[in-house]
């Protein structure tokens, strides 16, 4: 079949590579004039399936308003008239309840656990590299409350197999030999050893020349105008270069699908929840993290990749606005000097921010839709690089009318019930 892919971020570039290696004549779209120059470009670099939880859970909304008033917040929230900002926000509310939580929290291990076999196998096949590791997260408490609290997630960790290590400060010092310098900060960890990390820029870059080995043709600096559509049909997308037709569609457009798929009668619950990252140069490897510490405190990531120390968190809700705020580097500074004071040079940072297309209960939107020949893979908030391989392998299973090799309880669009016409099979 000829497709037509929207986007490539590493969740359109997965798609359009795990489509052509099962035969198809793939074209993909993209507005930037690489792969991977937008969300994906400089995101925390975690592939962290044990990390894998949904933002809304019990408490979140009496964290929220705790963390609003911290000075270095890992929320920020901008009020807008943007009536689809309010109704996400209700929506996540909703969600914040124990059943929820861990319906949700499930559905998204069970992709994220497969997107790490899948990405596995993909590295074992054909040796891409992107400054991975595979050593773990070490999710760090600096309060008691903090461990306590994370029994929780132990439990669904066992429920589910998904291998832990309950840590104590001491314990976590043969992890993250660096944190020595500073014991006194925390009081212990959970150690998730399946999790990996990378650079999904790289890796993105990396997998389009191998996607352009097996056919893919990549359109760079193309604009995407509209979706085009006659019945239950997409019959092209209009673009700055022209017209594009296909036997099938599939769009990848991060934040932006629900504002192109607005005009096909199409509402998914996605919104942008804006992220910040700073890059900084290692100084002194002995004092750098082997891997990801996940500062629970801030919602900061830290995580090693190659000679460099990419830190990234926030959750910014403030729409579309690219912005790039001095508040927010400040707390991820904050963060990474407080645990590792030695390792980098933080005055030479590179500054990023993007925006994560969330769901109000955190799981991707994966499948078909009302037109018959529009299929989506969107919705991945802050799991992108986590969910990308088995989000592309799932989608190319999905249209070759072969079964997935993970259930698709919970990933259509049809989730959300009314919100949508009913899903066209």
């Amino acid at each position: 079949m000829k497709i037509v892919i929207l986007g490539a971020g590493v969740i359109g570039t997965a798609s359009a590579y795990f489509l052509a290696k099962a035969g198809h004549e793939v074209t993909v779209i993209e507005r930037q004039p690489g792969a991977a120059l937008e969300t994906s470009f400089a995101n925390a670099g975690e592939v962290s399936p044990g990390y894998s939880a949904p933002w809304a859970g019990p408490g979140i909304p009496l964290k929220a308003i705790k963390w609003l008033m911290m000075e270095h917040s890992p929320l920020a929230i901008r009020p807008s008239l943007d009536p689809a900002m309010w109704r996400w926000v209700f929506q996540m509310l909703t969600n914040c309840t124990t059943k929820r939580y861990e319906i949700n929290k499930a559905r998204m291990l069970r992709m994220a656990q497969y997107s790490r076999d899948v990405l596995e196998q993909l590295r074992d096949d054909t040796g891409i590299s992107y400054d991975q590791r595979t050593q773990g997260t070490l999710q760090l408490f600096r309060t008691q409350q903090q461990l306590d609290a994370s029994q929780t997630d132990i439990d669904i960790l066992n429920r589910y197999g998904v291998p832990y290590e309950a840590l104590s400060a001491d314990d976590c010092l043969r992890v993250e030999p660096a944190l020595a310098k500073v014991r006194e900060k925390f009081v212990g960890a959970l150690r998730l050893p399946g999790d990996e990390t990378g650079d999904c820029f790289k890796f993105t870059q990396n997998l389009a020349k191998l996607a352009e080995a097996l056919g893919v043709k990549f359109e760079y600096g193309v604009s995407i105008e509209r979706v085009l559509a006659q019945g239950d049909q997409v019959t092209g997308v209009q673009t700055s270069k022209g017209m594009y037709t296909a036997d099938k569609f599939v769009l990848a457009l991060g934040s932006y699908s629900p504002l192109m798929l607005r005009e096909l009668g199409i509402k998914i619950p996605v919104y942008p929840i804006k992220g910040y990252s700073i890059t900084v140069p290692i100084t002194d490897a002995s004092g750098a993290p082997e891997s990801t510490v996940m500062d629970e405190t801030y919602k900061v990531a830290i995580t090693r990749l190659g000679d460099r120390i990419r830190v990234g968190g926030t959750a910014e809700i403030t729409g579309y606005n690219l912005d790039l705020r001095e508040s927010r580097r400040k707390t991820l500074v904050h963060s990474v000097t407080d645990l590792f004071p030695h390792g980098g040079d933080v005055a030479k940072a590179e500054f990023w921010t993007g925006l994560r297309p969330m769901t109000p209960d955190g799981t991707p939107v994966i499948g078909p839709t009302p037109y018959r020949n529009l299929f989506l893979n969107t919705g991945h908030g802050t799991l992108g690089w986590t969910m990308s391989c088995g989000s592309g392998q799932f989608l190319a299973d999905l249209i070759s009318g072969k079964k997935p090799a993970i259930s698709t309880e919970g990933l259509f669009m049809d989730r959300y019930g009314s919100v949508n016409r009913p899903i066209a099979v």
